[in-house]
């Protein structure tokens, strides 16, 4: 037999393909938030296939919004089991938002309101923050500024949360607000009263 002759598998499994690992490649969706700007969808996919994984489809959804005013994408993706982490965590480090990560979900909902100088105190970069604590998303906010953005202002921020990590996404909230001499109304929690 030649060595072109061994390469040649004809058995029931020849056409399956198998990582260096030896664990078959299994699909997985990852659900993210995109700004509108030219570049971002190829940057978003860019840490899946430096990690791994191979794209199956892109569900780009350009004439919706988030109420954060993004643009919604679901991505499904095949690699090993072991390297999926590596991707979602790649993503997150290019500063990509994501939503849902296979079966990773934010099932939990809280809702806080921030009293002060949202504005003068960038508010983007509030929310900016509160999204890079991977235990939270804000899904929602509402932003309430009577007298201008020179004077006191509030917004109700609804966070997504992960199963068990409502207490962390306040933590970070709570964090952030002190930095900004921002008062922070918290929802009641189980052991609260």
């Amino acid at each position: 037999m030649t060595g072109d002759e061994d390469a040649a598998d004809t058995g029931p499994d020849a056409d399956v393909t198998e990582t260096d690992g030896g664990e078959r490649p299994q699909p997985h969706t990852v659900r993210l938030e995109l700004v509108d700007e030219p570049g971002e969808l190829l940057a978003a996919l860019r840490p899946i296939s430096d990690n791994g994984g191979n794209l199956l489809s892109i569900f780009h959804e350009r004439g919706n919004l988030t109420p954060r005013g993004r643009i919604p994408v679901e991505v499904d993706l095949e690699c090993p089991p072991d390297r999926f982490e590596t991707i979602v965590e790649a993503l997150r480090n290019e500063g990509v938002n994501v939503i849902q990560a296979g079966a990773e979900r934010y099932g939990e909902e809280l809702s806080v309101v921030l009293i002060g100088h949202l504005v003068d105190t960038d508010l983007s970069d509030t929310l900016r923050r509160i999204e890079e604590c991977s235990s939270a998303s804000v899904s929602d906010i509402s932003l309430n500024a009577p007298e201008g953005r020179e004077d006191v202002s509030s917004a109700r921020l609804r966070l997504a949360t992960r199963a068990g990590e409502t207490e962390a996404a306040i933590d970070a909230v709570r964090t952030i607000a002190d930095e900004k001499e921002l008062h922070v109304v918290e929802p009641l929690t189980e052991g609260t009263a």
